[in-house]
């Protein structure tokens, strides 16, 4: 089986990820800086229907901000292809198993380092 090219996946997954950003921002662009719909006002709504749209909208805000983040990384790791340091482990230096790279193209650390950092951040 043929190496897969990191630019094309990496390419392949930004059109992934601006489709979906691009959707997630149609769905909140109706949205109000007070928070009320163009479409109804607040003042007629249950106040559990307008807990349920806060919710929503909230979700909403956060997967586009992790889409964002992911989409900054996809830009990181097209630079490393750049320069030539595509596939290194940013934290330990070893290269990172092909096989990783095809799953998390824009992976930044090898398995045994992501694990640690995830554990860093989750006792920060």
């Amino acid at each position: 089986m043929a190496a897969k090219d990191p630019r094309q996946m990496l390419e392949a997954e930004r059109v992934r990820l601006e489709a979906i950003l691009a959707s997630l921002k149609q769905e909140t662009a109706n949205v109000t800086s007070d928070g009320d719909t163009f479409s109804e006002s607040g003042a007629d709504q249950h106040p559990a229907d307008m807990g349920t749209e806060t919710f929503e909208l909230e979700k909403d805000l956060s997967i586009q901000n992790n889409v964002e983040a992911s989409l900054a990384d996809i830009d990181w790791a097209l630079k490393r292809v750049e320069d030539g340091t595509y596939g290194t482990c940013d934290a330990c230096g070893k290269r990172i198993p092909k096989a990783r790279l095809e799953a998390m193209p824009a992976t930044r650390f090898c398995i045994k380092d992501q694990q640690r950092n995830e554990r860093e951040r989750r006792a920060a």
